[in-house]
């Protein structure tokens, strides 16, 4: 079998040592920088020829400096001779354009950001809630979709929750909602019906299910500025909730999100390690951090010994 090796870029490197420790390993020396103009520099400092080669970072902002340093680690590594590459991308960015919406001259870049992975030698990719299952099927190399809802649900079973009720923020979360709420106890479930009139700028129009008096769990795959998610806190706050708590796997927290965050009505937001946070996001005391760490590694671990990725999930 040939030798594992982790190689980690610059998004999430705490996050990848986390995964190395778990794994008993160390991540690979990989010299990867910038040269004077702001290219993308890559040195590959250790002998990976026939390796099953691992890289972990994520695209996330700066999107476009994360997605260079993933595509000229894997075309070095493919140079030096590695037996395989995988890219696992805890957090696959360009992935919210994924289809033309009534026919509008729009690109979808989900479908471009896959080209230009396999291009460059990808031979599997390993992700983690990608924001449309069906982004899988733009890639021509296998592809593992892994969840955070199981941690996500492990910390919602040892909070002291009263009389709990699972809360989609959208049509588009019954899916995910159904499935956490069935987990938690087979509670019952909420759906938020919104509008939205532009990109970032929700409006809540109808809350479907009796909120009043109970601990409202809103579960989404991303917060991104958290507008969404703050204006679905005061809608079921203004319709009897005891306590909103937000999770989410993704925590992109861009533009305006800091100041949504300090005045929302939300208890608690409960996201995972798939995005380094800034260090204002990190002061807000209503921000809890979940790892990842160990189900990536048990990914890792299976993808390298052809085990099943599909047996982590079942029930």
């Amino acid at each position: 079998m040939p030798d594992m090796k982790l190689f980690a870029g610059n998004a999430t490197p705490e996050l990848a040592q986390r995964v190395a420790n778990r794994l008993y390993t160390s991540l690979g020396d990989a010299a990867v920088g910038r040269f004077s103009d702001g290219e993308v520099s890559v040195q590959i400092n250790e002998n990976v020829r026939g390796g099953d080669v691992f890289i972990i970072q994520s695209t996330c902002a700066p999107t476009n400096d994360n997605l260079m340093e993933l595509v000229v680690m894997v075309d070095a590594l493919r140079r030096a001779s590695a037996g395989r590459i995988t890219a696992v991308i805890p957090y696959f960015g360009y992935a919210r354009q994924d289809r033309r919406v009534r026919s509008a001259r729009v690109p979808i870049t989900a479908k471009v950001v896959a080209d230009f992975l396999s291009s460059v030698g990808v031979d599997r990719v390993l992700t983690v809630d990608l924001h449309a299952e069906q982004i899988q099927g733009f890639f021509d190399v296998p592809v593992d979709n892994v969840f955070g809802s199981p941690i996500l649900l492990e910390d919602m079973l040892q909070k002291d929750l009263e009389n709990p009720i699972v809360v989609s923020p959208d049509i588009g979360g019954v899916v995910r909602a159904r499935a956490i709420a069935k987990l938690l106890n087979d509670t019952d479930m909420a759906i938020i019906d919104k509008r939205r009139p532009r990109a970032n700028v929700s409006q809540v129009m109808h809350i479907i299910g009796d909120v009043a008096g109970r601990d409202c769990i809103l579960v989404d795959d991303m917060i991104d500025t958290g507008g969404t998610l703050c204006k679905a806190a005061e809608a079921l706050k203004e319709r009897g909730a005891k306590r909103v708590f937000a999770y989410a796997t993704h925590p992109i927290f861009s533009g305006n999100a800091i100041e949504n965050i300090k005045n929302s009505m939300i208890d608690e937001f409960v996201v995972c390690d798939t995005i380094p946070l800034s260090d204002e996001i990190k002061a807000l005391n209503k921000v809890r951090t979940l790892t990842l760490s160990g189900m990536l590694a048990e990914a890792i671990r299976r993808i390298s010994n052809e085990e099943s990725i599909s047996a982590m999930f079942e029930h």
